[in-house]
């Protein structure tokens, strides 16, 4: 039977350890806020914005909240954020996806400082994940990375499979198993004998966007499944890119959906917020 990943409470550890961080810092005279912004009233992101507010309030650091209309121009939300990247106060700007249609998300990532990119999007930062310098990355596969460590798996010469190869997951979170020494295979919708590739992998990272789409044919005994999917099922209950039922048997680990990597990616933002904050400059 497997080991039940619990991100709530691994989750918790870190807000935790940041809150204790933010109290010394605070002691030195350091301290900043997070700037998000919200354009439109997409629920999903009203309840992610509202989860970031109150981890803030948490860890003791502020947040300045900016919700748009939704007709919102691109070049007044630009303005926006050049005017924050000149805020002193202003350490971590933070723009909530997905954006209305009539503008265009690569420009607003790119118009954050990049020592104000809290979220790791910025190119800046993904080019300095890949050449293994310091600089802010993207949390939810920050999150995982915690999540193998305070779990006790071991990623030293294993075999990863990662199902995605998105910039703000797949591609990212190869690098950062490279970096922990595993060796790592990047899969997706294109890939051939997806199953038998799945089955090789001693640590399964599954983001590839598709409701239950990985079954017990996917994966092998012992494996440790990590599930970064969360969708709505048949019956509006929040399932993940795995099917849990089938897959649990047989791995060694896994983390539910909800409650696995989710509440790490807030985590991770506030981790990358306290650095900001911590350096005045980059994560």
């Amino acid at each position: 039977m497997a080991v039940i990943i619990d991100g709530k409470k691994i989750s918790q550890q870190i807000k935790d350890e940041l809150k204790e961080k933010v109290q010394k810092l605070r002691a030195e005279g350091k301290h900043g806020a997070l700037a998000v912004i919200q354009v439109g009233t997409d629920p999903a992101s009203g309840v992610y914005v509202r989860n970031k507010k109150n981890a803030c309030a948490y860890i003791g650091i502020d947040s300045l909240a900016y919700e748009l209309p939704e007709e919102t121009g691109e070049e007044e939300l630009l303005g926006l954020i050049e005017e924050l990247n000149q805020k002193e106060e202003v350490k971590g700007i933070l723009v909530q996806l997905p954006l209305p249609e009539h503008i265009c998300e690569d420009r607003v990532i790119q118009a954050i400082s990049p020592e104000k990119d809290v979220d790791g999007f910025h190119p800046w930062n993904t080019g300095k994940l890949t050449i293994g310098e310091p600089g802010f990355v993207s949390c939810t596969p920050a999150g995982i990375i915690q999540l193998l460590k305070r779990s006790g798996v071991e990623t030293e010469g294993k075999n990863c499979v990662v199902i995605g190869r998105s910039n703000i997951v797949g591609k990212p979170m190869a690098l950062l198993m490279l970096r922990e020494n595993a060796t790592v295979t990047i899969a997706h919708s294109r890939t051939r004998n997806l199953p038998e590739i799945c089955r090789q992998a001693d640590i399964l990272i599954v983001a590839v966007g598709k409701p239950q789409l990985i079954g017990a044919e996917y994966v092998k005994k012992g494996a440790v499944v990590i599930d970064v999917g969360i969708h709505r099922d048949e019956n509006n209950r929040l399932c993940g890119d795995v099917k849990f039922d089938e897959v649990e048997p047989l791995a060694s680990a896994i983390t539910p959906v909800p409650g696995g990597v989710g509440p790490m990616t807030i985590a991770m933002l506030m981790n990358n917020c306290v650095q900001s904050i911590e350096t005045g400059q980059e994560g």
